[in-house]
């Protein structure tokens, strides 16, 4: 597991590089909102984000917002000495995972993080950006990790970085194949579960047989009814087989 640890505290961090290390952990530190930034740039994606909630300059929520906008699959957790008050419902508001008590009890930490890299992680390819936001905020609610792609180049990257249980494929966006991209999520994620998403039925139902026919799981229509694109997506990562349409 790639963990990102982002606190002032110095001695705190070096405490946490060497625990979680020791539990076979991959672990890097930054001591501020702008360098955590930038590693998580120019890093491989990150599984975790440890965010301490209160920090010079940039503090923790503020932080965790950009982290989620630039890496939105990773899961965020806020650690804090000042765990009271509404902390816990502005933390969940803004999607962080749990908040995490100072003094860190590592025993209940090491359960959180093995509790959060359980939950399916999903690929969201589409050019729709504001569905985009909708589907994140929505699986994530389900309890899923989100990982969001608005062109074939990042979705190839994206395929390539991560172990995706489940890759919605849009079937029409600018400059993009989508038997193409199937392809390639089969290649890099064998294991993963495919759903194609249109809005242009008519004019993509041969397209979607044949894409059907070569091993695609599911063909969700839009606009989506929610309850339907959600129990055919949990269907498919308890079950074996094709699913058809929702």
């Amino acid at each position: 597991m790639r963990i990102l640890v982002i606190d002032d505290e110095v001695d705190l961090c070096e405490n946490m590089r060497d625990i979680l290390g020791d539990l076979g952990h991959d672990v890097t530190i930054a001591h501020d909102g702008p360098s955590a930034l930038e590693v998580a740039a120019s890093s491989p994606p990150f599984d975790v984000a440890l965010i301490d909630l209160k920090m010079p300059g940039m503090d923790g929520l503020t932080l965790y917002r950009e982290l989620k906008r630039r890496r939105p699959a990773m899961v965020a957790l806020l650690v804090t000495a000042h765990a009271g008050g509404d902390t816990h419902d502005r933390a969940a508001r803004e999607g962080a995972f749990r908040v995490v008590p100072k003094p860190v009890h590592f025993p209940a930490l090491h359960a959180l993080l093995d509790e959060a890299l359980g939950r399916p992680l999903v690929l969201v390819v589409d050019d729709d950006r504001d569905l985009c936001e909708n589907l994140h905020d929505l699986l994530r609610e389900r309890g899923y990790r989100v990982a969001l792609a608005h062109t074939e180049a990042d979705a190839q990257a994206q395929l390539i970085d991560n172990r995706f249980q489940a890759v919605f494929i849009d079937m029409k966006m600018p400059e993009s194949d989508p038997a193409r991209l199937f392809e390639l999520a089969r290649v890099t994620n064998p294991d993963a579960r495919t759903l194609l998403i249109t809005a242009f039925r008519p004019e993509m139902d041969g397209l979607i047989d044949a894409i059907l026919a070569r091993g695609a799981d599911a063909v969700c229509y839009k606009p989506f009814q929610v309850p339907e694109l959600l129990g055919t997506l949990e269907r498919l990562l308890v079950s074996e087989g094709p699913s058809g349409a929702a």
